[in-house]
């Protein structure tokens, strides 16, 4: 992963990294690596995102096709 500094603005690329680590997760990985977590509770914490992330999908698409109101422009 590479961000570039432009004119010396280090805070800039910091923010710039910051936001690209939590885009890809790295975070929340390290944060489940920090401790053991039992293969039960794995299964059903990735089952419980799957659940999510289909929600989101299905919600996305019914906006989409008009079925239900999307976010109201400003």
């Amino acid at each position: 992963m590479q961000v570039v500094v432009r004119d010396n603005n280090v805070d800039q690329a910091l923010r710039a990294l910051k936001k690209k680590l939590q885009r890809e997760g790295v975070f929340r990985e390290m944060k489940l690596r920090n401790f053991h977590e039992k293969p039960s509770e794995k299964r059903a914490r990735e089952k419980a995102e799957a659940v999510r992330r289909a929600r989101k999908l299905a919600r996305k698409r019914a906006q989409r096709e008009g079925l239900i109101p999307g976010k109201a422009p400003r």
